[in-house]
């Protein structure tokens, strides 16, 4: 396991098949439909060359966008700030420009496989990320209530954190059905893992994550649900989410999202930056050599969106920020939800009421992050004790605590070349805390922290740039980091969800498909913005008079067959 603590079972048979993050509540398999040589459907030649509007230049308005144009339709996307979306990645002033820093999305795993088809698409190495004991990860420390523990397997933690373990999987096994769900998945038992979630979602959609925990037997001790938080699973601590609902929680585990992550090499933006640039082999209307790039003016995206409203026809018109009107059959949005409610003039008859009530209720989660480059990664120098004698420890170590810091991770490219370390990763009340401070007086913080763990090793000498650093509840077309449902939340997020199949909508409410990391089931995922991408995308083939071919159905076509469990509104 990578994980401090497991987040699954282990499993006896090593020769299981991959799992993939298509998840419980939508069981389709969008690897399967990315791979087939039928294609992801078909518009009506009349059709070709049609503008649709594309609001939002991450990912997942980018993965639509390069589909879209491949069928023949004319993307035009808009972008308010850069490329990328929560795929940001920065480089240090002055610094050599392979030290960069991912601000956002920075971690995927294996179960990722929507993603991963466009991550081999576009030719883009991976490489296994240091996540607390993981495989890659030469050390980890551990340091609670000023106690700290060198570990290098979870057997070197002290005997608590396996007794925390333990409970985390009876937990599951218990309240959660986990061998069995898992199985499921990996095996794309459809009717296995609805007849298990439909039963989960009504007995789990009001609780939230630490009362799941609290009504385990396996967790009766606060000092394990302590522990628990604040070292987790994974990733590291999960405290800030025990408010959110179980079944968020679930998801992850379920599909082994947090486990065996890797990173992009060179940064997770250089994706979309890729795809925007890409000449697809195969495309229909447009000649060879066609990409986004080469379809947009100056080979940019349009500006932030203002204005959206109906007009005649039931078209979408589009206002920018340069005060330029477009009107299009179709509109993709997959900016962060919030926009709608905020920055951008929206008609109330874009969605139904149920819709509207859906995007205000969305809880996001705050996170920051804080980078500094250093001139070699000393912390793979070996650690002595007083009288000089050599201790066989790493001096510093990926380290997990309950200081401010609480998750430092430590990035290099091997002995020689200059590293990046995060000082710190935070999420939520964590994040808030350095919401007021600089760049600088975050760094002088953290390395206070880590000298009270450390106090042999003086991080600041070896620092060769100044710290990058982001919270993006205050980035102004964010607001927030991802989505998080909290419990009583299952019934909105379906409505977002389960949007882009509108053949039930009133005519009049047609034609804007919401896709994008907040309304996937998976936030905080990049798989999830894949997902809902591909799923807008077929919204609006089905929206112009397209359709796919018999041989590979789109999500659309199953929807009946899988779509999410329906809770009573009464």
């Amino acid at each position: 396991m990578t994980s401090t603590v497991p987040n699954a079972v282990q499993h006896a048979d090593e020769q299981q098949p991959p799992i993939t993050m298509f998840g419980p509540d939508f069981p389709y398999a969008y690897d399967d439909y990315l791979a087939h040589p039928a294609g992801l459907g078909q518009i009506p030649a009349t059709e070709h060359g049609t503008e649709v509007a594309v609001v939002g230049g991450g990912l997942s308005g980018i993965v639509a966008a390069y589909e879209l144009m491949k069928m023949g339709l004319k993307p035009v996307v808009y972008e308010a700030d850069r490329i990328g979306g929560r795929l940001r990645t920065v480089g240090f002033e002055g610094c050599d420009p392979s030290l960069t820093a991912e601000m956002g999305a920075m971690r995927f795993p294996p179960s990722s496989t929507a993603l991963q088809h466009y991550i081999d698409l576009v030719g883009l190495e991976t490489r296994p990320f240091p996540n607390p004991l993981a495989e890659a990860t030469p050390s980890t420390v551990v340091d609670l209530k000023g106690e700290t523990h060198y570990a290098e397997t979870l057997d070197d933690l002290p005997q608590v954190y396996r007794d925390v373990a333990n409970a985390w999987n009876a937990c599951l096994e218990e309240g959660a059905d986990f061998s069995d769900m898992n199985r499921a998945l990996r095996e794309r038992d459809v009717p296995r893992i609805r007849a298990i979630w439909s039963r989960l979602v009504e007995k789990l959609d009001n609780q939230t994550f630490y009362g799941f925990l609290c009504d385990s037997e396996a967790f009766r001790s606060f000092r394990h649900r302590e522990i628990f938080g604040q070292v987790g699973f994974g990733t590291g601590g999960w405290d800030t989410d025990f408010p959110n609902s179980i079944l968020e929680i679930l998801r992850v585990v379920y599909t082994e999202a947090d486990d065996h992550h890797r990173g992009i090499v060179g940064g997770s933006q250089q994706l979309p930056l890729r795809l925007w640039e890409r000449e697809p082999e195969k495309i229909v209307h447009w000649a060879h050599g066609t990409s986004l790039k080469s379809l947009h003016e100056d080979g940019r995206p349009r500006p932030a969106v203002t204005r959206l409203h109906r007009t005649a026809g039931n078209r979408i018109t589009v206002t920018d920020a340069n005060g330029d009107i477009r009107t299009y059959k179709a509109t993709v949005f997959t900016a962060q939800s919030w926009m709608l409610l905020s920055k951008i003039d929206c008609d109330d008859s874009l969605f139904p009421i149920d819709h509207w009530t859906a995007i205000e209720r969305t809880h996001y989660m705050e996170s920051s992050k804080l980078f500094v480059p250093v001139d070699r990664p000393f912390w793979l120098d070996k650690a002595v004790d007083e009288q000089g004698r050599p201790t066989g420890r790493d001096v510093m170590s990926m380290t997990l605590t309950d200081r401010m810091t609480r998750g430092t991770y430590l990035l290099d490219d091997g002995p020689d070349r200059p590293a990046v370390i995060c000082l710190s990763y935070t999420w939520c009340d964590d994040s808030l805390k350095w919401l007021p401070l600089s760049a600088n007086e975050r760094m002088e913080v953290m390395l206070k922290s880590l000298g009270e763990i450390y106090p042999d090793v003086d991080i600041r000498k070896h620092i060769i740039g100044s710290p990058v650093t982001i919270s993006w509840e205050d980035e102004p077309y964010f607001m927030g980091a991802f989505k998080a449902n909290l419990p009583g939340h299952y019934r909105y997020q379906r409505r977002l969800f389960t949007h882009f199949v509108q053949d039930r909508l009133p005519a009049d409410k047609r034609g804007v498909f919401l896709a994008g990391d907040d309304i996937s089931w998976t936030a905080g995922w990049a798989e999830g913005a894949v997902q809902t991408a591909l799923n807008a995308v077929w919204g609006v083939m089905h929206h112009l008079g397209g359709a796919t071919d018999p041989a590979n159905p789109g999500p659309g076509d199953v929807f009946d067959e899988i779509a999410p469990v329906e809770l009573p509104e009464e």
